[in-house]
Protein backbone atom coordinates (compact mmCIF):
# COMPACT_ATOMS: atom_id res chain seq x y z
CA UNK A 1 0.00 0.00 0.00
CA UNK A 2 1.35 3.40 -0.98
CA UNK A 3 0.47 6.82 0.38
CA UNK A 4 -0.96 7.80 -3.01
CA UNK A 5 -2.84 4.65 -4.00
CA UNK A 6 -5.78 5.65 -6.21
CA UNK A 7 -4.45 9.19 -6.62
CA UNK A 8 -4.29 10.68 -10.12
CA UNK A 9 -1.57 13.32 -10.33
CA UNK A 10 -0.91 15.88 -13.05
CA UNK A 11 2.70 17.11 -13.16
CA UNK A 12 4.13 19.82 -15.42
CA UNK A 13 7.85 20.22 -16.02
CA UNK A 14 8.06 16.48 -15.49
CA UNK A 15 10.92 15.55 -17.81
CA UNK A 16 13.79 16.49 -15.50
CA UNK A 17 14.84 17.72 -12.07
CA UNK A 18 12.20 18.15 -9.38
CA UNK A 19 9.36 17.18 -11.72
CA UNK A 20 11.03 13.93 -12.72
CA UNK A 21 12.02 13.07 -9.16
CA UNK A 22 8.50 13.70 -7.94
CA UNK A 23 6.95 11.67 -10.76
CA UNK A 24 9.12 8.67 -9.88
CA UNK A 25 8.32 9.02 -6.18
CA UNK A 26 4.59 9.44 -6.79
CA UNK A 27 4.57 6.31 -8.96
CA UNK A 28 6.25 4.32 -6.18
CA UNK A 29 3.53 5.53 -3.80
CA UNK A 30 0.82 4.25 -6.13
CA UNK A 31 -0.26 7.35 -8.06
CA UNK A 32 -1.33 7.31 -11.70
CA UNK A 33 0.47 10.06 -13.57
CA UNK A 34 -0.17 12.53 -16.36
CA UNK A 35 3.19 14.08 -17.25
CA UNK A 36 3.83 17.22 -19.30
CA UNK A 37 6.95 19.00 -20.44
CA UNK A 38 8.15 21.02 -23.41
CA UNK A 39 10.93 18.43 -23.96
CA UNK A 40 9.39 15.42 -25.69
CA UNK A 41 12.08 12.73 -25.65
CA UNK A 42 13.00 12.76 -21.93
CA UNK A 43 9.35 13.09 -20.98
CA UNK A 44 8.29 10.13 -23.08
CA UNK A 45 11.26 8.12 -21.79
CA UNK A 46 10.22 8.83 -18.18
CA UNK A 47 6.66 7.63 -18.82
CA UNK A 48 8.01 4.48 -20.45
CA UNK A 49 10.27 3.73 -17.47
CA UNK A 50 7.41 4.22 -15.00
CA UNK A 51 5.14 1.94 -17.03
CA UNK A 52 7.86 -0.70 -17.38
CA UNK A 53 8.44 -0.80 -13.62
CA UNK A 54 4.85 -1.37 -12.56
CA UNK A 55 3.52 2.18 -12.51
CA UNK A 56 1.01 3.90 -14.76
CA UNK A 57 1.84 7.10 -16.63
CA UNK A 58 1.43 8.90 -19.91
CA UNK A 59 3.32 11.87 -21.33
CA UNK A 60 2.12 14.78 -23.42
CA UNK A 61 4.32 17.61 -24.74
CA UNK A 62 3.08 20.95 -23.46
CA UNK A 63 4.19 24.58 -23.35
CA UNK A 64 2.64 25.75 -20.09
CA UNK A 65 2.48 29.36 -21.28
CA UNK A 66 0.05 28.31 -24.04
CA UNK A 67 -3.52 28.15 -22.74
CA UNK A 68 -4.77 25.79 -25.43
CA UNK A 69 -1.95 23.31 -24.83
CA UNK A 70 -2.45 23.32 -21.06
CA UNK A 71 -6.20 22.86 -21.38
CA UNK A 72 -5.68 19.97 -23.81
CA UNK A 73 -3.20 18.30 -21.46
CA UNK A 74 -5.42 18.57 -18.38
CA UNK A 75 -8.45 17.36 -20.34
CA UNK A 76 -6.43 14.41 -21.66
CA UNK A 77 -5.44 13.47 -18.09
CA UNK A 78 -9.06 13.47 -16.97
CA UNK A 79 -10.21 11.61 -20.07
CA UNK A 80 -7.66 8.85 -19.48
CA UNK A 81 -8.10 8.34 -15.75
CA UNK A 82 -11.60 9.70 -15.07
CA UNK A 83 -10.44 11.99 -12.25
CA UNK A 84 -7.69 14.33 -11.09
CA UNK A 85 -6.65 14.42 -7.43
CA UNK A 86 -3.30 16.21 -7.36
CA UNK A 87 -2.03 19.05 -9.52
CA UNK A 88 1.69 19.80 -9.37
CA UNK A 89 2.39 23.07 -11.22
CA UNK A 90 6.13 22.60 -11.38
CA UNK A 91 7.27 23.84 -14.80
CA UNK A 92 9.56 26.85 -14.63
CA UNK A 93 12.73 28.54 -15.82
CA UNK A 94 15.42 30.69 -14.25
CA UNK A 95 15.40 32.96 -17.27
CA UNK A 96 17.81 35.88 -17.58
CA UNK A 97 19.68 37.22 -14.56
CA UNK A 98 20.94 40.70 -15.31
CA UNK A 99 20.86 44.30 -14.06
CA UNK A 100 17.27 45.47 -14.21
CA UNK A 101 17.94 48.12 -16.84
CA UNK A 102 19.41 45.49 -19.16
CA UNK A 103 16.58 42.97 -18.96
CA UNK A 104 14.48 43.30 -22.09
CA UNK A 105 10.68 43.35 -21.86
CA UNK A 106 10.66 40.13 -23.88
CA UNK A 107 12.99 38.40 -21.40
CA UNK A 108 10.87 39.58 -18.46
CA UNK A 109 7.70 38.36 -20.16
CA UNK A 110 9.19 34.95 -20.98
CA UNK A 111 10.02 34.32 -17.30
CA UNK A 112 6.60 35.51 -16.16
CA UNK A 113 4.74 33.62 -18.87
CA UNK A 114 6.30 30.28 -18.00
CA UNK A 115 6.60 30.60 -14.22
CA UNK A 116 3.48 32.57 -13.31
CA UNK A 117 1.10 32.34 -16.26
CA UNK A 118 1.96 28.64 -16.60
CA UNK A 119 1.07 28.05 -12.95
CA UNK A 120 -2.20 29.94 -13.33
CA UNK A 121 -3.19 28.04 -16.47
CA UNK A 122 -2.39 24.64 -14.95
CA UNK A 123 -4.49 25.40 -11.89
CA UNK A 124 -7.30 27.08 -13.84
CA UNK A 125 -7.98 24.11 -16.08
CA UNK A 126 -7.59 21.50 -13.33
CA UNK A 127 -9.81 23.10 -10.68
CA UNK A 128 -13.15 22.11 -12.28
CA UNK A 129 -12.06 18.47 -12.13
CA UNK A 130 -10.81 18.77 -8.54
CA UNK A 131 -14.19 20.20 -7.56
CA UNK A 132 -15.88 17.05 -8.86
CA UNK A 133 -14.13 14.95 -6.20
CA UNK A 134 -15.99 14.29 -2.97
CA UNK A 135 -12.69 14.49 -1.09
CA UNK A 136 -11.42 17.54 -2.98
CA UNK A 137 -7.76 17.46 -3.93
CA UNK A 138 -4.35 19.01 -3.62
CA UNK A 139 -2.62 21.76 -5.60
CA UNK A 140 1.17 22.03 -5.33
CA UNK A 141 3.22 24.85 -6.81
CA UNK A 142 6.99 24.91 -7.16
CA UNK A 143 8.08 28.32 -5.98
CA UNK A 144 11.53 29.06 -4.48
CA UNK A 145 13.34 30.50 -1.50
CA UNK A 146 14.20 33.34 -3.90
CA UNK A 147 11.63 36.08 -3.70
CA UNK A 148 10.07 34.64 -0.54
CA UNK A 149 12.86 34.25 1.99
CA UNK A 150 16.04 35.38 0.24
CA UNK A 151 16.66 38.35 -2.04
CA UNK A 152 20.38 38.05 -2.61
CA UNK A 153 20.40 36.23 -5.96
CA UNK A 154 22.06 38.97 -7.96
CA UNK A 155 20.19 39.97 -11.11
CA UNK A 156 17.28 37.59 -10.62
CA UNK A 157 14.58 40.26 -10.36
CA UNK A 158 12.28 38.63 -12.92
CA UNK A 159 12.73 35.14 -11.50
CA UNK A 160 12.29 36.21 -7.87
CA UNK A 161 9.25 38.31 -8.72
CA UNK A 162 7.61 35.34 -10.44
CA UNK A 163 8.36 33.09 -7.48
CA UNK A 164 6.97 35.58 -4.95
CA UNK A 165 3.84 35.97 -7.07
CA UNK A 166 3.33 32.21 -7.14
CA UNK A 167 3.13 32.16 -3.34
CA UNK A 168 0.63 35.04 -3.32
CA UNK A 169 -1.46 33.19 -5.91
CA UNK A 170 -1.30 30.02 -3.81
CA UNK A 171 -2.54 31.82 -0.71
CA UNK A 172 -5.43 33.40 -2.59
CA UNK A 173 -6.65 30.11 -4.04
CA UNK A 174 -6.16 28.28 -0.74
CA UNK A 175 -8.98 30.36 0.74
CA UNK A 176 -11.04 30.43 -2.43
CA UNK A 177 -11.02 26.65 -2.82
CA UNK A 178 -11.07 25.55 0.81
CA UNK A 179 -14.84 25.09 0.88
CA UNK A 180 -14.39 22.52 -1.89
CA UNK A 181 -11.90 20.56 0.24
CA UNK A 182 -9.10 21.57 -2.13
CA UNK A 183 -5.75 22.29 -0.51
CA UNK A 184 -3.16 24.63 -2.06
CA UNK A 185 0.46 24.82 -0.95
CA UNK A 186 3.82 25.91 -2.35
CA UNK A 187 7.13 24.11 -2.26
CA UNK A 188 10.06 26.52 -1.91
CA UNK A 189 13.29 24.66 -2.71
CA UNK A 190 16.74 26.04 -2.10
CA UNK A 191 19.86 24.59 -3.71
CA UNK A 192 18.62 21.37 -5.31
CA UNK A 193 20.87 19.42 -7.66
CA UNK A 194 19.05 19.73 -11.01
CA UNK A 195 19.99 20.92 -14.49
CA UNK A 196 17.95 24.14 -14.38
CA UNK A 197 21.10 26.20 -13.91
CA UNK A 198 22.37 25.09 -17.31
CA UNK A 199 19.64 27.18 -18.93
CA UNK A 200 20.24 30.30 -16.85
CA UNK A 201 21.50 33.32 -18.78
CA UNK A 202 23.60 35.70 -16.67
CA UNK A 203 24.70 39.07 -18.04
CA UNK A 204 26.82 41.62 -16.19
CA UNK A 205 25.58 40.56 -12.75
CA UNK A 206 28.98 41.51 -11.31
CA UNK A 207 28.20 45.13 -12.22
CA UNK A 208 25.34 45.22 -9.71
CA UNK A 209 27.91 45.33 -6.92
CA UNK A 210 26.15 43.18 -4.32
CA UNK A 211 28.45 40.68 -2.66
CA UNK A 212 26.95 38.04 -0.38
CA UNK A 213 29.45 36.61 2.07
CA UNK A 214 28.34 33.30 3.54
CA UNK A 215 29.76 31.72 6.70
CA UNK A 216 32.63 29.36 6.13
CA UNK A 217 31.04 25.93 6.12
CA UNK A 218 27.25 26.13 6.05
CA UNK A 219 25.57 25.01 9.30
CA UNK A 220 22.45 24.02 7.36
CA UNK A 221 21.41 20.40 6.91
CA UNK A 222 23.63 18.72 4.30
CA UNK A 223 25.40 22.01 3.77
CA UNK A 224 22.22 23.40 2.26
CA UNK A 225 22.53 21.06 -0.75
CA UNK A 226 19.52 18.90 -1.61
CA UNK A 227 18.35 16.36 -4.17
CA UNK A 228 15.13 16.21 -6.21
CA UNK A 229 13.93 13.34 -4.01
CA UNK A 230 14.07 15.65 -0.99
CA UNK A 231 11.50 17.86 -2.68
CA UNK A 232 9.55 14.83 -3.89
CA UNK A 233 9.17 13.60 -0.31
CA UNK A 234 7.60 16.91 0.70
CA UNK A 235 5.29 16.68 -2.31
CA UNK A 236 4.16 13.19 -1.30
CA UNK A 237 3.14 14.56 2.09
CA UNK A 238 1.23 17.48 0.57
CA UNK A 239 -0.48 15.27 -2.02
CA UNK A 240 -1.53 12.61 0.50
CA UNK A 241 -4.22 12.61 3.16
CA UNK A 242 -1.48 13.17 5.75
CA UNK A 243 -1.81 16.86 4.88
CA UNK A 244 -5.63 16.98 4.93
CA UNK A 245 -5.57 20.06 7.20
CA UNK A 246 -2.57 21.83 5.63
CA UNK A 247 -3.31 24.61 3.15
CA UNK A 248 -2.01 28.07 2.31
CA UNK A 249 1.53 27.16 3.38
CA UNK A 250 4.91 27.69 1.74
CA UNK A 251 7.17 24.77 2.66
CA UNK A 252 10.90 25.52 2.51
CA UNK A 253 12.99 22.57 1.36
CA UNK A 254 16.52 23.88 1.76
CA UNK A 255 17.90 22.36 4.94
CA UNK A 256 17.47 25.72 6.66
CA UNK A 257 20.10 27.37 4.46
CA UNK A 258 17.97 30.39 3.60
CA UNK A 259 17.81 31.34 7.30
CA UNK A 260 21.39 32.54 6.91
CA UNK A 261 20.49 35.27 4.44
Amino acid sequence: MGLLDGNVAVITGAASGIGKGTAVRFAKEGAKLALADIDYEPGEALANVINATGGEAFFMPCDVSDAAQVEAFVNAAHAKYGRIDTVFANAGINGVWSPVEEITPEEWDLTMNINLRGTFLTVKYAVPFLKQNEHGGSILITSSVNGNRTFSTVGASAYSSSKAAQVAFMKMIALELGRHKIRANAICPGAIHTNIGENTQQRHTDAIGIAVEMPKGSPALHGGQGEPDDVAAACVFLASELSRHVSGVEMYVDGGASLLR
